[in-house]
């Protein structure tokens, strides 16, 4: 990192920090606290602060590029608040239309050592990350490295970003691709990849299913619940384990 772009990040952290923890408010937090379980650091601030305040440092510094953001935003993501991590998504979003593919490679570096919850990694996967799809800047096979991360929210943001390219992708290549993951050993895996495949099984009901029953011994039950949910509760009995006899 440049010696003039690590000072343009202090003072834009320095002054996020102020900005933010200025309009703390305690009520947020413990109102919004419960909703995630692997912790909640935040001052509690609101989405319209946030989204003021991103406003203001691109008038501020419009000479930041995408490629500065993305380092920006593993600064802003390793301070710790859940708001930071906001703002970085936030000033990344806006200016998404001059992404490319060392744009898509620096955002798994956010999920590998910068986002740790479920609602930044759901944001990035819905309103950021399928804009490379859809942009055919990548295929969702650029994804391997995603699925066989030591992050979990990296190997969660794959199927949950495929949920947008459900309709126009070969469902078995998109099946046989999240197939490593049945077997996942984190529970926000398990979320998001029977998010996935409930989400795959509307447009693609024979296929998933077929899928499902394949995996039944062997898939985080999670996973067969979450793709399941849709089904009646008759239907859903034919994804239960098989029971192995007793000798």
């Amino acid at each position: 990192m440049h010696i003039k772009d690590a000072q343009m990040f202090k003072r834009i952290i320095t002054k996020a920090d102020t900005y933010l923890s200025a309009r703390a408010n305690p009520t947020n937090v413990a109102k919004y606290s419960r909703y995630f379980k692997e912790g909640y650091d935040a001052w509690g601030s609101s989405e319209v602060e946030h989204k003021t305040l991103a406003r203001e440092l691109q008038y501020e510094y419009p000479e930041l590029s995408v490629g500065q953001l993305l380092e920006l935003g593993k600064l802003l993501f390793q301070h710790g608040k859940y708001e930071m991590g906001s703002l970085a998504i936030l000033l990344l979003e806006n200016r998404l239309s001059e992404a490319d593919r060392d744009t898509f490679d620096g955002l798994q570096q956010w999920f590998d050592f910068g986002v740790n919850n479920w609602a930044h990694a759901d944001y990035l996967c819905s309103r950021v990350m399928p804009w490379f799809l859809l942009e055919e800047i990548v295929s969702f096979r650029d994804f391997s490295s995603w699925i066989n991360s030591p992050s979990r929210w990296t190997r969660r943001a794959a199927p949950v970003t495929f949920i947008k390219i459900k309709k126009t992708t070969d469902p078995d290549q998109l099946l046989a691709f999240v197939e490593p993951l049945m077997t996942d050993p984190e529970r926000v895996v398990h979320q998001g990849t029977g998010w996935f495949l409930r989400e795959l099984w509307k447009v693609q009901p024979q296929k998933v299913e077929a899928f499902l029953y394949h995996h039944r011994n062997t898939a985080a039950r999670l996973i067969i619940q979450y793709a399941t949910e849709k089904l009646s509760k008759e239907d859903r009995l034919r994804y239960r384990k098989d029971k192995v006899a007793k000798g």
